[in-house]
Parts: structure tokens; C-alpha cells; sequence
């Protein structure tokens, strides 16, 4: 999770697209350029230690606009691992 969040932050596309499992992701992978990830807060974890094949991560992320706009992105994400690599399947936002 935390390496996906860094991704976002610093607009590493590929990475995000190769960590995203192959039946959910998009056919590509855009990061928007006009937002700044400014902070990022795990509320819960279920699983996902090295004897598991899947995963929760609840958290919430801000990001802020060159404009001051501000906002938050609150998911619960699952994750599962294919060859031993984490994948992120799906999420569920509030």
C-alpha cells in the first residue's frame, strides 16, 4: 500500500499499472499531475503478512491542488499475491 501511495506521489504510472492485478486494472494507468499527495494514514490492516494470499489495507490519503483545493481519498483496499508479489485487486470507497 505504501509503496502504491509513493507511486501516486511522485506520478509513477508504470509502476501503479504493474502493481495492479491483470483482471482489474484499466488498460492504462494515468496519474493526475495536478494533484499533490500530502499525506497518508493507515486506519486498518486484515491479513496480508508473508503466510497470506490476499489482503485489506483501510486508509486515508489527502492531496491539495497548485490552486489550495484540498481532498481526501478514504478506501478500503484488497490486495492479493500472485508469485509472490502483492497485487492491489480492488477497493471500496466511503
Amino acid at each position: 500500500m505504501r509503496s502504491r501511495y509513493a507511486a501516486f506521489a511522485v506520478g509513477d504510472a508504470d509502476y501503479l499499472f504493474r502493481t495492479w492485478h491483470p483482471r482489474t486494472r484499466p488498460d492504462s494507468v494515468v496519474v493526475d499531475p495536478a494533484l499533490s499527495w500530502t499525506g497518508l494514514e493507515i486506519a486498518d490492516v486484515v491479513a496480508g503478512s508473508e503466510r497470506d494470499e490476499d489482503g485489506e489495507v483501510a486508509f486515508t490519503a489527502r492531496w491539495c491542488t497548485a490552486e489550495g483545493r484540498r481532498g481526501v481519498l478514504v478506501e478500503r483496499s484488497r490486495f492479493v499475491r500472485r508469485a509472490g508479489r502483492w497485487l492491489y485487486l480492488d477497493g471500496d470507497h466511503s
